[in-house]
Protein backbone atom coordinates (compact mmCIF):
# COMPACT_ATOMS: atom_id res chain seq x y z
CA UNK A 1 0.00 0.00 0.00
CA UNK A 2 1.26 3.47 -0.93
CA UNK A 3 1.34 5.60 2.22
CA UNK A 4 3.03 8.71 0.84
CA UNK A 5 2.38 11.03 -2.10
CA UNK A 6 4.85 10.34 -4.88
CA UNK A 7 7.05 13.34 -5.51
CA UNK A 8 8.37 12.38 -8.92
CA UNK A 9 5.48 13.81 -10.98
CA UNK A 10 5.85 17.15 -9.16
CA UNK A 11 9.61 17.10 -9.74
CA UNK A 12 9.02 16.37 -13.42
CA UNK A 13 6.65 19.33 -13.62
CA UNK A 14 9.28 21.52 -11.97
CA UNK A 15 11.86 20.23 -14.44
CA UNK A 16 9.53 21.10 -17.33
CA UNK A 17 9.12 24.63 -15.97
CA UNK A 18 12.87 25.07 -15.61
CA UNK A 19 13.43 23.77 -19.14
CA UNK A 20 10.77 26.16 -20.52
CA UNK A 21 12.55 29.11 -18.89
CA UNK A 22 15.91 27.97 -20.27
CA UNK A 23 14.43 27.58 -23.77
CA UNK A 24 12.94 31.08 -23.45
CA UNK A 25 16.44 32.48 -22.85
CA UNK A 26 16.03 33.46 -19.22
CA UNK A 27 19.33 31.72 -18.39
CA UNK A 28 21.90 31.64 -21.21
CA UNK A 29 24.36 28.82 -21.79
CA UNK A 30 26.88 28.70 -18.95
CA UNK A 31 24.71 30.90 -16.71
CA UNK A 32 24.30 30.07 -13.03
CA UNK A 33 20.74 29.47 -11.83
CA UNK A 34 19.40 31.37 -8.80
CA UNK A 35 20.02 29.83 -5.39
CA UNK A 36 18.04 26.80 -4.30
CA UNK A 37 15.79 28.68 -1.87
CA UNK A 38 14.97 31.43 -4.37
CA UNK A 39 14.31 29.05 -7.24
CA UNK A 40 12.16 26.70 -5.15
CA UNK A 41 10.02 29.67 -4.09
CA UNK A 42 9.68 30.86 -7.69
CA UNK A 43 8.46 27.43 -8.76
CA UNK A 44 6.25 26.95 -5.74
CA UNK A 45 7.89 23.68 -4.70
CA UNK A 46 9.98 22.43 -1.83
CA UNK A 47 13.76 22.30 -1.96
CA UNK A 48 13.82 18.50 -2.19
CA UNK A 49 11.50 18.65 -5.21
CA UNK A 50 13.72 21.29 -6.80
CA UNK A 51 16.80 19.12 -6.25
CA UNK A 52 15.03 16.21 -7.96
CA UNK A 53 14.07 18.49 -10.88
CA UNK A 54 17.69 19.58 -11.22
CA UNK A 55 18.79 15.93 -11.18
CA UNK A 56 16.30 15.16 -13.97
CA UNK A 57 17.67 17.93 -16.17
CA UNK A 58 21.26 17.09 -15.25
CA UNK A 59 20.62 13.54 -16.42
CA UNK A 60 19.50 14.95 -19.77
CA UNK A 61 22.57 17.16 -20.08
CA UNK A 62 20.80 20.50 -19.59
CA UNK A 63 22.10 21.37 -16.11
CA UNK A 64 25.22 20.59 -14.13
CA UNK A 65 25.71 20.92 -10.36
CA UNK A 66 29.17 22.07 -9.33
CA UNK A 67 30.13 21.46 -5.72
CA UNK A 68 30.24 24.72 -3.85
CA UNK A 69 29.51 26.79 -6.95
CA UNK A 70 25.87 26.12 -7.81
CA UNK A 71 23.84 24.86 -10.76
CA UNK A 72 24.78 25.91 -14.30
CA UNK A 73 23.11 25.69 -17.71
CA UNK A 74 25.08 23.29 -19.93
CA UNK A 75 22.60 22.97 -22.82
CA UNK A 76 19.67 25.04 -24.07
CA UNK A 77 17.40 22.10 -24.83
CA UNK A 78 17.18 18.34 -24.58
CA UNK A 79 18.70 16.89 -27.74
CA UNK A 80 16.43 14.72 -29.85
CA UNK A 81 17.24 11.06 -30.31
CA UNK A 82 19.67 10.71 -33.25
CA UNK A 83 17.64 7.96 -34.88
CA UNK A 84 14.57 10.17 -34.99
CA UNK A 85 16.53 13.12 -36.37
CA UNK A 86 18.11 11.03 -39.12
CA UNK A 87 14.88 9.30 -40.12
CA UNK A 88 13.29 12.71 -40.58
CA UNK A 89 16.29 14.28 -42.36
CA UNK A 90 16.35 14.78 -46.11
CA UNK A 91 19.11 13.10 -48.09
CA UNK A 92 20.42 16.60 -48.91
CA UNK A 93 20.86 17.30 -45.20
CA UNK A 94 22.60 13.95 -44.70
CA UNK A 95 24.96 14.62 -47.62
CA UNK A 96 25.76 18.10 -46.32
CA UNK A 97 26.70 16.58 -42.96
CA UNK A 98 28.78 13.92 -44.71
CA UNK A 99 30.63 16.63 -46.65
CA UNK A 100 31.52 18.39 -43.40
CA UNK A 101 32.71 15.15 -41.78
CA UNK A 102 34.38 13.43 -44.71
CA UNK A 103 36.27 16.37 -46.20
CA UNK A 104 38.01 16.97 -42.86
CA UNK A 105 38.52 13.25 -42.35
CA UNK A 106 40.12 12.94 -45.79
CA UNK A 107 42.56 15.73 -44.98
CA UNK A 108 43.44 14.08 -41.67
CA UNK A 109 43.79 10.69 -43.37
CA UNK A 110 46.31 12.15 -45.84
CA UNK A 111 48.48 13.20 -42.94
CA UNK A 112 47.95 10.23 -40.62
CA UNK A 113 47.38 7.17 -42.78
CA UNK A 114 49.55 4.15 -42.14
CA UNK A 115 50.62 1.60 -44.76
CA UNK A 116 47.86 -0.68 -43.43
CA UNK A 117 45.30 2.13 -43.82
CA UNK A 118 46.38 2.72 -47.40
CA UNK A 119 46.09 -0.99 -48.19
CA UNK A 120 42.56 -1.00 -46.75
CA UNK A 121 41.60 2.04 -48.84
CA UNK A 122 42.98 0.54 -52.03
CA UNK A 123 41.39 -2.83 -51.31
CA UNK A 124 38.00 -1.15 -50.79
CA UNK A 125 38.54 0.83 -54.00
CA UNK A 126 39.22 -2.38 -55.90
CA UNK A 127 36.11 -4.08 -54.52
CA UNK A 128 34.09 -1.00 -55.39
CA UNK A 129 35.09 -1.38 -59.05
CA UNK A 130 33.68 -4.92 -59.30
CA UNK A 131 30.79 -5.13 -61.72
CA UNK A 132 27.66 -7.25 -61.90
CA UNK A 133 26.38 -6.89 -58.35
CA UNK A 134 23.11 -5.73 -56.86
CA UNK A 135 22.48 -2.08 -56.06
CA UNK A 136 22.75 -2.86 -52.35
CA UNK A 137 26.14 -4.50 -52.93
CA UNK A 138 27.35 -1.47 -54.85
CA UNK A 139 26.22 0.90 -52.10
CA UNK A 140 27.87 -1.25 -49.44
CA UNK A 141 31.14 -1.39 -51.41
CA UNK A 142 31.07 2.39 -51.82
CA UNK A 143 30.37 2.83 -48.12
CA UNK A 144 33.27 0.54 -47.22
CA UNK A 145 35.63 2.75 -49.22
CA UNK A 146 34.43 5.95 -47.55
CA UNK A 147 34.64 4.33 -44.14
CA UNK A 148 38.20 3.18 -44.82
CA UNK A 149 39.11 6.81 -45.47
CA UNK A 150 37.42 7.89 -42.24
CA UNK A 151 39.22 5.18 -40.24
CA UNK A 152 42.54 6.34 -41.71
CA UNK A 153 41.97 9.73 -40.05
CA UNK A 154 42.45 8.00 -36.68
CA UNK A 155 39.74 10.04 -34.97
CA UNK A 156 37.19 7.87 -33.15
CA UNK A 157 34.62 10.68 -33.02
CA UNK A 158 34.63 11.13 -36.79
CA UNK A 159 34.30 7.38 -37.27
CA UNK A 160 31.33 7.18 -34.90
CA UNK A 161 29.67 10.18 -36.55
CA UNK A 162 30.04 8.50 -39.95
CA UNK A 163 28.63 5.25 -38.57
CA UNK A 164 25.66 7.15 -37.16
CA UNK A 165 24.73 8.32 -40.66
CA UNK A 166 25.13 4.89 -42.26
CA UNK A 167 21.60 3.45 -41.96
CA UNK A 168 19.92 6.62 -43.29
CA UNK A 169 22.52 7.22 -45.99
CA UNK A 170 22.52 3.58 -47.15
CA UNK A 171 18.73 3.39 -47.44
CA UNK A 172 18.57 6.69 -49.33
CA UNK A 173 21.32 5.72 -51.78
CA UNK A 174 19.68 2.37 -52.52
CA UNK A 175 16.31 4.05 -53.09
CA UNK A 176 17.82 6.67 -55.39
CA UNK A 177 19.83 4.19 -57.47
CA UNK A 178 16.75 2.02 -57.91
CA UNK A 179 14.98 5.02 -59.44
CA UNK A 180 17.88 6.07 -61.67
CA UNK A 181 21.42 4.83 -62.16
CA UNK A 182 24.50 6.73 -61.03
CA UNK A 183 25.30 9.38 -63.67
CA UNK A 184 28.72 8.89 -65.31
CA UNK A 185 29.75 5.85 -63.23
CA UNK A 186 33.27 5.82 -64.72
CA UNK A 187 33.85 9.42 -63.65
CA UNK A 188 32.36 8.64 -60.26
CA UNK A 189 34.89 5.86 -59.74
CA UNK A 190 37.69 8.07 -61.03
CA UNK A 191 36.75 10.59 -58.33
CA UNK A 192 37.30 7.90 -55.72
CA UNK A 193 40.66 7.01 -57.31
CA UNK A 194 41.74 10.65 -57.12
CA UNK A 195 40.82 10.75 -53.43
CA UNK A 196 42.76 7.56 -52.73
CA UNK A 197 45.84 8.87 -54.56
CA UNK A 198 45.74 12.19 -52.69
CA UNK A 199 45.75 10.26 -49.42
CA UNK A 200 48.58 8.06 -50.70
CA UNK A 201 50.54 11.20 -51.66
CA UNK A 202 49.98 12.68 -48.18
CA UNK A 203 48.32 15.76 -49.67
CA UNK A 204 45.65 16.95 -47.18
CA UNK A 205 44.42 19.88 -49.30
CA UNK A 206 43.90 17.71 -52.39
CA UNK A 207 42.26 14.94 -50.35
CA UNK A 208 39.77 17.37 -48.81
CA UNK A 209 39.06 18.94 -52.21
CA UNK A 210 38.42 15.58 -53.91
CA UNK A 211 36.21 14.36 -51.07
CA UNK A 212 34.15 17.55 -51.05
CA UNK A 213 33.82 17.68 -54.84
CA UNK A 214 32.67 14.07 -55.07
CA UNK A 215 29.97 14.42 -52.41
CA UNK A 216 28.78 17.73 -53.89
CA UNK A 217 28.36 15.93 -57.23
CA UNK A 218 26.25 13.23 -55.55
CA UNK A 219 24.15 15.86 -53.82
CA UNK A 220 23.51 17.76 -57.04
CA UNK A 221 22.65 14.58 -58.93
CA UNK A 222 20.22 13.09 -56.44
CA UNK A 223 19.17 15.52 -53.71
Amino acid sequence: MVTQVRRHPLAEQAADLLLARIRAGEWPLGHKLPGETTLAAQLGVGRSTLREAVRILAGKGVLASRQGAGVFVTALDIPEDWDIVLRRATIAAVLEARIAIEAEAAALAAGRRTPADLRAIRRALSVRATEGRTIADLVDADTAFHRAVIVAAHNDILTQLFDTFLPRSRAAMIDMLQLRPMPAPDEDHAAHERLAEAIAARDPAAAATHSRAHLHTIKEAFA
